[in-house]
């Protein structure tokens, strides 16, 4: 069992013939992602990197029994590619695309909560699950397999993570971008529970920053399932401004709750492992998984 995509998911790419849904599907391909197809409107019939090109993801589906799908569509179009994934009957959506209209992605979201589908992202790196499946635009050399999961708001340090992991002789069950969206599919606290109710990890690794709720939300889902598998954080932004967007659109310090050290408290009450600085946390994953911690 994998989180969210394995070597048996079905992926086409939306926004396939373009130049940054080129570049990355023959990445996604090189790896060995099970790339079934594209869609890319008015070119349907053609075939593209070897696959074939529909017109809308309804026909992709048909043709080709997707079940997953990364969208490369520009922003002012991305919303409306998401609902059409959903629509389509794809069950896990991967938005990389950065700058989507809130207003738009509130839209976006019901639809794909609507039709039961999963939406990852958007403004994110995507999901790999090392050796079997690579959907998004992360460095498939630095994940090594393994049984850490990881959640992350941030697509460099959610490579320097796994690099750090890799480093102690441990690997990675499933990495999982979240993006950095004031509006986004999928929460920390949905993906720590998915780890957590995935038997091939046995540990997680959450990367949040400051803004929002989401790691509190996702630290009292910790506590409440019974701490049943240890959880590693590191909250970037510890030095930022209050007042300030750092980065991510969703990055901004309203209240007092949304600072680095409010984070940092919530989660250490709550029974997780907090760093200080992402260089410790291969060493801190790889002190808890031998007792020392």
């Amino acid at each position: 069992m994998s989180v969210l995509v394995n070597k048996d998911s079905k992926v086409i790419v939306q926004g396939f013939t373009g130049s940054e849904g080129t570049f990355h599907a023959r990445q996604m391909i090189d790896y060995g992602t099970n790339i079934v197809g594209g869609v890319t409107p008015g070119k349907g019939g053609q075939t593209h990197l070897g696959r074939p090109v529909f017109n809308t993801v309804k026909e992709a589906v048909e043709a080709t029994g997707a079940d997953t799908s990364i969208i490369f569509v520009p922003p002012a179009f991305a919303a409306d590619a998401i609902k059409e994934a959903a629509e389509a009957g794809i069950k896990v959506i991967v938005a990389i695309t950065e700058g989507i209209p809130v207003a738009d992605m509130v839209k976006a979201k019901d639809y794909v909560t609507r039709y039961g589908a999963r939406l990852v992202g958007p403004n994110c790196p995507g999901v790999i699950t090392p050796g079997e499946a690579k959907v998004g635009i992360m460095p498939g050399f630095v994940f090594k397999k393994g049984r850490i999961g990881l959640v992350s708001k941030s697509g460099t340090l959610t490579y320097e993570a796994a690099d750090q992991i890799a480093k102690e002789g441990l690997g990675i069950s499933t990495a999982i971008g979240i993006g950095g969206d004031p509006i986004i599919g999928t929460t920390t606290k949905e993906a720590v529970e998915m780890f957590m109710n995935d038997p091939d990890t046995d540990a997680i690794v959450m990367i949040g920053e400051i803004g929002g709720n989401l790691e509190a939300e996702a630290a009292k889902y910790i506590k409440e399932a019974g701490n049943k598998k240890p959880v590693i954080a590191f909250i970037a932004g510890q030095t930022a401004p209050k007042g300030r967007t750092m980065g991510h659109a969703g990055a901004i310090v309203g209240g007092k709750d949304d600072t680095a050290q409010a984070k940092m408290e919530i989660l250490r009450k709550h029974g997780v492992h907090v760093v200080e600085s992402p260089a410790e946390i291969g060493k801190k994953v790889k002190e808890v998984l031998s007792g020392k911690s």
